[in-house]
């Protein structure tokens, strides 16, 4: 990414966030931007070597942190970790979560359960243990990734769908706990973002690709960096005075016709 000029707003110098989910996708397109804000970033995931590979792509300001989320109790761990890694937590994303394309009445208790525990348990409990020390500190953003499926009715992810929309309830309920306490939380609903997965879902479904590009006004696909922006955005001082909101950065996928 080239060099950016930031009005003093928008930069994250000194700034540290753990990304859950950090090493490819979303989270990578992330990491990317906060970097280029000035951010120190911990990158979050289960596969070592994945994480490893981005840092190096990122710099010197980019950290691999081999964790699962899945793993409550390893919570408090885990932000231990990553703050004698990068320093006190001033950002925590979000992100990391598990796809499961089944009809509801093909889904059983065991993978609904995978999905919920993942993006929603495993969420809260991160968030549970890097707010208190963000209290604490009297200063903090907390970003939710959540998903159209937040806002809209799609078929064949019921897991997904009920995980994101919980998000919201998530959002709107810390914000109004922590915010007295200089604790911002938010979430971005991308729409449909370029990247090896959505390549793989819609690979051979091409009713489908025109289907998604059909309702999105913008007509074509985000890039990873778009939700980046977003990101940096919501955590920077520009947005002091923002929290309990869920950004849409989706091409006009949610209000379009």
């Amino acid at each position: 990414m080239n060099k950016q000029t930031f009005n003093p707003a928008f930069n994250l110098a000194g700034q540290i966030a753990l990304i859950t989910g950090g090493g490819t996708g979303l989270g990578l397109g992330m990491a990317r931007c906060f970097v280029a804000a000035g951010a120190k970033v911990v990158l979050v995931g289960r596969r070592k070597e994945e994480l490893e590979k981005a840092c190096v792509a990122l710099g010197k300001n980019a950290f691999a942190l081999a964790g699962d989320v899945t793993r409550l109790e390893s919570a408090p761990a885990l932000v231990d970790q990553a703050e004698k890694l990068a320093g006190p937590l001033t950002i925590l994303v979000n992100n990391a979560g598990v796809h499961l394309k089944k009809f509801a009445t093909d889904t059983n208790d065991a993978e609904f359960a995978n999905v919920i525990q993942t993006h929603l348990f495993g969420a809260f409990a991160l968030s549970r243990e890097a707010g208190r020390r963000m209290i604490e500190r009297r200063n903090g953003s907390v970003l939710f990734i959540a998903s159209m499926a937040s806002f809209l009715g799609v078929p064949q992810v019921v897991a997904y769908s009920a995980a994101k929309s919980a998000y919201l309830g998530l959002v709107r309920t810390l914000a109004t706990e922590w915010g007295p306490h200089g604790v911002r939380v938010n979430a971005i609903a991308p729409g449909w973002i370029a990247s090896d997965m959505l390549d793989k879902a819609m690979s051979g479904d091409p009713v489908r690709k025109a289907k998604v590009l059909g309702r999105t006004p913008m007509a074509r696909f985000g890039d990873p960096d778009d939700i980046g922006w977003a990101a940096v955005y919501l955590a920077s001082p520009a947005a002091k005075f923002i929290t309990g909101v869920v950004l849409p950065v989706d091409g006009g996928a949610a209000i379009g016709f």
